[in-house]
């Protein structure tokens, strides 16, 4: 697992997304607890982390013979979007494929707005070329608009195709435009806590079910940021010593592994089948 601390409500949703969706979308509040305890996360903590997640809309109350939560309708989209972002394609952009451009006006009485779009095309994987104007590879598109049309921030926004066509040396400005020292922080620390594991079970014929859980889980959580922070941007466009490549490849090779064995944990400590309701 990894050292630096995951708060119970991101822990929470990755089982959730992870496990649970294909479950059904349901589990009773006893076996939840005990998912979290093998996670080293208390009955209390799960408790707190499962209000916040009813405030935001995540999880919903519902008895099935016993107390429990299911996923949010409304949420669902989200979690297939996470999907597609995280487990789609890891290759770079090509740059022939050109730009979404994002340009933004919000009035000062709406300013919470505007924050809320910096935050939202940050985590979309856009850069910050200008105050209200913001880039990403072209194939982000589609994300975008169907994120900003659930958010209703679509009518503060215009989103536009584009090239690159002059004057400065592009590599040079998307540097400006995206923090890569960040971005690459994020990646070392992964590969640094993460690389060791991979290395070790690649040796392991027979994985034990609750250690895989107790891997993957905290794995999952950490990497499920990274594809939204880093954008994918073409390869040519990335500085040298780029180490998205090796971090990504961690991911994959712990996923193959570590994913059938977890959910099969998941599966016998609830006893919640494919065909849940």
């Amino acid at each position: 697992m990894s050292d630096s601390p995951l708060r119970p409500s991101s822990l929470i949703n990755t089982v959730y997304g992870a496990f649970l969706r294909p479950l059904g979308g349901w589990v009773s509040i006893a076996d939840l607890i005990a998912l979290m305890a093998e996670l080293d996360v208390d009955g209390p903590a799960v408790r707190s982390a499962i209000s916040r997640l009813k405030k935001r809309g995540v999880l919903e109350a519902e008895r099935r013979g016993a107390n429990g939560y299911r996923l949010s309708p409304a949420v669902h989209a989200v979690f297939d979007e996470g999907d597609r972002r995280i487990f789609g394609s890891l290759e770079p952009a090509d740059l022939a494929d050109g730009w979404v451009t994002a340009v933004f006006s919000v009035p000062e009485s709406e300013r919470a707005h505007r924050h809320q779009l910096r935050t939202r095309l940050t985590w979309l994987g856009f850069g910050n070329i200008t105050s209200g104007v913001w880039l990403a590879p072209g194939r982000l598109l589609d994300d975008a608009r169907a994120t900003l049309e659930r958010l209703g921030l679509s009518e503060y926004v215009h989103l536009f195709a584009s090239r690159y066509v002059a004057f400065s040396e592009l590599r040079s400005s998307v540097s400006t435009w995206w923090d890569f020292p960040a971005i690459q922080a994020q990646y070392a620390e992964f590969t640094d806590t993460y690389g060791p594991v991979a290395a070790r079970l690649r040796t392991e014929s027979d994985i034990d079910p609750r250690e895989a859980f107790r891997h993957y889980v905290p794995m999952l959580t950490q990497w499920r940021r990274l594809p939204y922070l880093d954008p994918g941007l073409p390869e040519e466009l990335l500085p040298e010593d780029w180490n998205a490549v090796a971090a990504r490849r961690c991911f994959q090779q712990l996923h193959a592994v570590l994913a059938d064995p977890s959910l099969r944990h998941v599966r016998t400590l609830t006893g919640l089948e494919t065909d849940t309701p």
